[in-house]
């Protein structure tokens, strides 16, 4: 029988070999089928492997990984390629809309015919949104709308204060504000 420290360095794990074992491991953690305190102890012996054996003793009891079902992958498939579609999309174009001027304190916005500002998209909900003018500001206010009131990106559920050049969105409905008109 030949002692371990005379086998020539071919036959000892190679540094791919141990990085093969220790993702194996990470992935095992990571999905939970090892336990952090498992893994340290597991990849520490994998660095001070001297075999091949060592080695697959490491990762040999590891339960298996959940089988995926063809259900699942279609699910993943048709969500990734949904979301490719949407980002592909190009943005819809972005309209004035010009901040209002006179006495008037409070305006409308909606898909109604009666609001102050009828937007004809089907996002937009029948009176979706306020704008009120609060001293020299005015300030949006959502409706409790089904698709939101945006303003920068932010919602704008109980109010917002809004200027010129702010970007707003009511369910789909882009524009950027305007000065008053």
């Amino acid at each position: 029988m030949v002692a371990s420290d005379s086998l020539p360095e071919v036959f000892r794990p190679s540094d791919e070999d141990r990085d093969d074992v220790i993702r194996m491991l990470r992935d095992g953690s990571a999905e939970g089928r090892l336990s952090q305190e498992t893994f340290l102890a597991r990849v520490d012996s994998a660095l001070r492997a001297k075999s091949a054996e060592e080695l697959a003793r490491l990762h040999r009891d590891l339960p298996a990984p959940p089988r995926l079902l063809l259900r699942d992958w279609v699910s993943g498939w048709r969500s990734r390629l949904t979301e490719a579609v949407r980002s592909a999309r190009p943005n819809p174009p972005m309209r004035e809309l010009a901040l209002p001027r006179g006495p008037r304190t409070v305006f409308t916005i909606g898909r109604n015919p009666d609001c102050d500002l009828p937007l004809g998209d089907p996002t937009v909900s029948w009176v979706h949104a306020e704008l009120r003018l609060t001293g020299d500001d005015w300030v949006l206010v959502d409706l409790g709308s089904r698709n939101g009131t945006r303003v920068n990106g932010w919602r704008a559920d109980c109010g917002f204060t809004v200027r010129a050049g702010d970007c707003v969105q009511f369910g789909r409905a882009v524009f950027r504000l305007a000065g008053r008109w």
